[in-house]
């Protein structure tokens, strides 16, 4: 009962992983419809992120204001 159980718990973690590890070859294989449609504008939710990943956006461009330390 226990090697039983030993296999069917490492072959749920092998079928788990390879789900893992397939899930970007999945996320490019070309379909009908792309997940990001470059020919549209952004929606409000993928503009607003934080003040250190937009720093050399080329979407929207550098932020050119400085501002004061507090």
């Amino acid at each position: 009962m226990r090697r039983s159980r030993n296999v069917i718990v490492a072959t749920g973690l092998v079928a788990f992983a390879c789900a893992g590890l397939a899930f970007p070859f999945y996320m490019v294989t070309p379909r009908s419809k792309p997940v990001i449609d470059s020919s549209k504008p952004l929606p409000p939710q993928a503009i607003i992120r934080g003040p250190y990943i937009n720093t050399g956006s080329r979407d929207i461009g550098p932020d050119s204001q400085t501002y004061p330390k507090k």
